[in-house]
């Protein structure tokens, strides 16, 4: 597959950046080579190779939840400017 001048200069216009002409034909090369590197690596033979294994089909060890922190919900409450109901509470931004 390759890339052409037209397509370099509508990316361009979408991506609101301007480019020479020196710029799009070194952009239009270096584009064109790694499509021809992604079509030789989709033509290779990969029908020998087992598929790799997922660590997402076994279960997984999860660790015991633990509390090591000790609550300090009042302390903090207490140099808030405002709480209500054990909430701190924020002025409204949106109407």
């Amino acid at each position: 597959m390759t890339i052409e001048r037209k397509e370099i200069e509508k990316l361009a216009t979408l991506s609101r950046l301007a480019i020479d002409e020196k710029t799009i034909a070194d952009v239009t090369g270096r584009l064109s080579s790694v499509l021809a590197l992604v079509d030789q690596l989709q033509s290779a033979n990969t029908e020998s190779l087992q598929e790799i294994s997922r660590p997402f089909h076994t279960s997984q060890r999860l660790r015991d939840d633990q509390v090591d922190e000790t609550d300090q919900r009042d302390a903090f409450q207490a140099i808030a400017p405002q709480t209500h109901n054990g909430l701190f509470t924020v002025p409204k931004m949106i109407e």
